[in-house]
This record gives structure tokens, sequence and C-alpha cells, in this order.
């Protein structure tokens, strides 16, 4: 034999790095470096896929669009915007994708649309394409017809049109041409949703050429809000694209990732839905686009908890989910999908996520620090969500001291983890410096004995004098790279003894050429099979423990390393393997908003 069963299927798959993103801030698709794109959900980000060939490369479905010849390819954004171009380069010209789903700014009717317009730049290029849509994650019968230059495909759920400026074939499931384009010659596919009575809707080349020109004017003006001029102005602008992508305009939610169940481990079990809303996630997302003047997010966002939100007050986990769908809905019972290979042979594939049923404490001081954020640098907090805000410090001086299954959603039992303690002492701190800011009505007398309380429990139970470090729970010795907040969020001043020994102590452990590990599974076990890659949002986090305690030289070295490990387009998986593949699901909003954040306080520090 002449490989591993996994080997084979790698020749099938491309890397996950090897992908752009395209959004109309309802949906979202990878298109892959090679012109294909391998993964889209319609209408919404949590909608059953449509093409999935990235889970499975025969059963998933994908849009393939190439040169018909052998070709060198390259890919890029159009500056300041979520337009992505694929260029082919052969013998005889160049040629190249335009990719993007019109957007355009609020009032107008969305179009659940998927636009990919072909041009010849130079010479003469012959094309072919492929439509394989297969509904449902590949499980959903499906039949095509034709109508002129438009085809129909119709399953129970959903139905889109493909329309074309050349002729299509078809059999009982696909669609699929060759056409060759001259030097200025342009070929445009258009995919469309099909809704109610609606007849199908054409994309001809003004068409096009207009919903183009629009997208590309919605990005830019979106970007123009910017305040940040740093030194890494196109790899933060970059990051914070990225994060519009993943917001969902109708309410305002923000999810964690595009995609599901891309592996932590090529062949492991560590495949997760990232299609939600986390409010860790989200709440840090808001911080890192206040930072940077888009204030706009975080009204949609407080809007989000505010009216898509139910707050049972004895939910098992507080007034709050650690996450929602992305419409609020609180309902994620994650199953599997047999009939999907997963990614590489990475199974099993999963949909929706049973860690929204477990107790994670931190989730309240993420989500109270934006909060404090938001009152600060975008307006005033109004009366009823100052109430709102009362509740929460409330429960959580109620509720802190229980153990819970911490940042990192393990599934080996509950403890009580630092990072825990420590983001419920930032929610009642924030809370109380609300109150104070605005003189607002709290209970003070019994807030701020309660943050007291907690410091005092952190600074004894969660120091290991053995360690000579801070570690992940109360009467452990396991190092936890989530303990790099603790400077962050203003807990310990960043050049206290005690912290800069756990600053060392984290870098001589989990520290391996700017990537961090969360943890180490093997010296606390989280109830998981496999093993796993270094956590991008860690490594950025490290940065800026490193920029805060003064030690600039460092810093700047562990971010310019960092950069390096970006894709060609700059966007990050959730983690990066030993060997610098990317791994988990792609992209990730959370290693983007701290990417963010590392960038603006180096900037500031370096002066």
């Amino acid at each position: 034999m002449s490989g591993t069963p996994t080997e084979h299927k790698s020749v099938r798959y491309l890397p996950i790095a090897e992908h752009g993103l395209i959004g109309d801030l309802h949906t979202a698709a990878l298109v892959s470096t090679d012109g294909t794109i391998d993964w889209y959900c319609c209408p919404s980000f949590d909608s059953p896929s449509v093409f999935a060939a990235i889970l499975d490369a025969d059963r998933g479905g994908a849009f393939e669009l190439s040169a018909a010849v052998p070709a060198d390819t390259k890919q890029f954004y159009l500056p300041d915007t979520n337009v992505l171009i694929t260029r082919f380069f052969t013998e005889d010209g160049l040629g190249e994708i335009q990719d993007f789903m019109p957007v355009t700014d609020a009032g107008e009717a969305h179009r659940h649309g998927l636009v990919r317009r072909v041009v010849c730049v130079r010479g003469k290029i012959p094309f072919r394409a492929r439509v394989a849509p297969r509904f449902g994650y590949g499980a959903h019968p499906h039949s095509v017809r034709m109508l002129d230059r438009t085809a129909l495909f119709t399953s129970a759920a959903l139905s889109l049109t493909l329309t074309a400026t050349v002729p299509l074939g078809c059999d009982e499931h696909d669609v699929w041409t060759e056409f060759e384009l001259s030097q200025g010659e342009t070929t445009v596919f258009a995919l469309d949703r099909v809704s109610g009575e609606t007849p199908p809707r054409g994309c001809p080349h003004a068409e096009a050429e207009r919903a183009f020109t629009a997208t590309v004017a919605f990005w830019r003006r979106w970007l123009q809000q910017s305040r940040y001029r740093g030194r890494w102005r196109e790899m933060v602008h970059r990051s914070a694209l990225t994060l519009k992508l993943l917001t969902y305009a109708p309410t305002g939610a923000i999810v964690a990732a595009p995609t599901t169940s891309l592996p932590e481990q090529i062949g492991g079990g560590r495949n997760w839905d990232y299609r939600y809303a986390w409010v860790r996630d989200a709440a840090f997302a808001v911080y890192a686009l206040l930072r940077l003047g888009f204030t706009e997010e975080a009204k949609a966002f407080m809007g989000f908890l505010t009216q898509h939100i139910d707050r049972p007050e004895d939910g098992p986990s507080g007034p709050l989910q650690i996450m929602y769908g992305i419409d609020g809905r609180s309902e994620l019972h994650e199953h599997e999908l047999p009939h999907l290979e997963g990614y590489r042979g990475s199974a099993p594939v999963r949909v929706g996520n049973d860690a929204v049923n477990q107790l994670q404490l931190d989730i309240y001081g993420a989500l109270l620090d934006s909060v404090y954020l938001y009152d600060k640098w975008c307006e005033p907090l109004l009366s009823g969500q100052w109430r709102g805000v009362c509740d929460v410090v409330d429960w959580v001086c109620e509720h802190w001291d229980t153990p819970d299954e911490g940042v990192w959603e393990t599934r080996g039992g509950r403890k009580k983890f630092l990072y825990s303690r420590l983001m419920c002492w930032v929610a009642i701190d924030r809370g109380i410096r609300i109150a104070l800011h605005r003189g607002l009505p709290a209970e003070l007398v019994r807030w701020g004995p309660v943050r007291d309380t907690i410091y005092r429990r952190i600074m004894d139970e969660g120091w290991s004098p053995a360690r000579q470090a801070f570690v992940q729970y109360e009467g452990g010795d396991v190092l936890d790279a989530a303990v790099l907040m603790m400077p962050l969020t203003k807990f310990i001043a960043p050049n206290d003894p005690v912290w800069l020994s756990t600053l060392d102590a984290l870098g001589n452990e989990l520290v391996s050429d700017s990537l961090v590990w969360r943890y180490d599974p093997e010296a606390s076990p989280d109830g998981l099979e496999g093993d796993e890659g270094t956590f991008s949002i860690c490594s950025f986090w490290y940065v800026e423990a490193l920029t805060r305690a003064g030690r600039l030289d460092e810093a700047r070295l562990a971010f310019e390393k960092m950069l390096t490990y970006a894709n060609h387009l700059g966007l990050y998986a959730e983690e990066i393997s030993h060997t610098g593949e990317q791994l988990g699901n792609f992209p990730q909003a959370f290693t983007h908003l701290a990417l963010i954040s590392a960038a603006f306080n180096l900037d500031r520090a370096l002066g």
C-alpha cells in the first residue's frame, strides 16, 4: 500500500488554511484556493449546509469553478472589503474569480445570494464549473430542472436557482458548463434562494456589476469608521472585517465561527459546532470592535441580549446560558451526522452543541466588562439595562464559589477554576465601577465585600507555592493559559512579582515559538479523547501580558511570529498544530478579537 487511509483522504481535502471567507451578515461561505466553494449554509449561519465538501468530499456537495487547464492560483481580498478574488495563472493567460455575497446598507431588501464573476484579464483561458448542491448536510434528496439559462434546485426545505451568462447542462442532481474567455470577457454565476412565489431572478452582467459596486462600497464605508492607525493596520483591519462577517445582522448576534466540526486534531474526535453566539466570545468581540471605534455592533449586541434572551432567574446556568442560537433560541441539541466522514476522516461531524447546558461562570465577567466599556465609550446604559446588570451581579455574588466546567468547556467534571473566579471578580468590579461612575443605585454594601473576598480567595488558594505560579484550579498544580487574563482584566499589576513568576512559568511550560497551549490534558484530564493544537487566542493573550509587563522586545517578537501563522489572507482558525498547520473551526472570532487587542496595546506601549 502506498499510504494510510488518512494520507489518501488528505489528497481530497485542501488544508483548512487554504480558504477565504465571504458573507452577507446572514451567512457565509468558504472558498478554497482552487476556486471551489466547499462550505455554505443557506439562508443563515446555522442552517443546514448546501455545500459541505470540506466535511465529506463525496457526499457534502460543492460549487467547483476553475481554469480547465493547469494553473497556479493566488487569492486575495479586494482591499478594505470582504470581496474575495482567486486568480488563475496559465500558460496562455490570466483569469480571476470575484466571489462575494451582495450586501447593502440596512433598509434595503436583503438578497440571499452568492455571486461568482469570472474575468479573463489577459490572453485566453478555458474554464469549467460544476454545481453540486447536497441539501440538509448531504442527507436531503433534491431535483434539478432547467429554465433557459437558469437551473432550479429543489429540495423539501430549500430551493435555489443558479443563473449564468453561459449555457448550462444538467443531470438529475448537478449542473455543469465549460466555456472559454478572451481578454476583457466576463461570465457571471449567481446562486439565489427561492422564497415563496417569487420567480427566479437572473443576474446579468449589469446587475452583477451593480451588486459588486454596492458591496464594495458597503465594506469600505464600514471600515472607514476604524480609528486604528498603528503599525499593523492591514492585519487589524482584516480581523475587524472578519469579525463583522461573523455578525448576524437581524439580531446582532456574533457567531464563534461560521463552520462546524473542523477538527482540533486530524483524525480525532474534538469536532464541535461553533455557529452559535457564545456570550463570552461575543462580549470580547464587542470589546475589540469598540477599541477600534465600531459602536453600532456594540449597540446591536446589547439589543440581542435584551430582546432575544429570556433570563430565567433560577436557570441551571444562572441568568444567562453560555451560548444561544443566532436568533436567540436556547435549545441547541447536539447530534452526530454519521453519513459524513468528516474533514480528512475526522469523525464525528456534529450539529448543535451540548455545552449549552454547562455552567461557565466566566461569561458574566466577559459580559459585564463589555457592558462597562459600552457605557464608557459608546452610550450610557438605559434604566432597564442597568436593572439587568444588577440582577447579574446579584446572582454572581451568590454563586461565584460554585464549581463549574470552566472557560475551556471541559467534560471531565466541575472544578473550582481560577479563571472562573477571576471573571466573577471582574463582573462584580465592573458593576461597581458603572454604579459609581453614573451614580446609579446598587447594593454596593454587599457587592464590595464579595468582590474583595474573591480577590483574597484567588491570591490565597489560586497560588501554588510549589509551582511559584497561579494555577488552573484550587488545590491543583496544573498551569493554564487562561490565567494570562489576570493583568489584562486589571486584577493584578502586570509587574507584580507573583505575576511575573507566573508569566515565566507559563512561558517555560506552555509556550513554544509564540504558540501557547491551553493546558496539559495529561496533567489535567478534560474528559475528551485525543490531543489538540495550540490555542491562538492564548498566544495573543501572551503577547498582551508581555506588553503590560514591559517586556516589549519579547512581546513584539512573539506578535510578529504569530502573524506568520496566519493564512495567505490574514485569517486564523482556532488552533495551530506543532507543525504550523491551522486546525479547528475557521475563521474563529476569538482569535481575531485577541489579535486586535494585542496589536492595540502593543502599539500604544511602543509609542
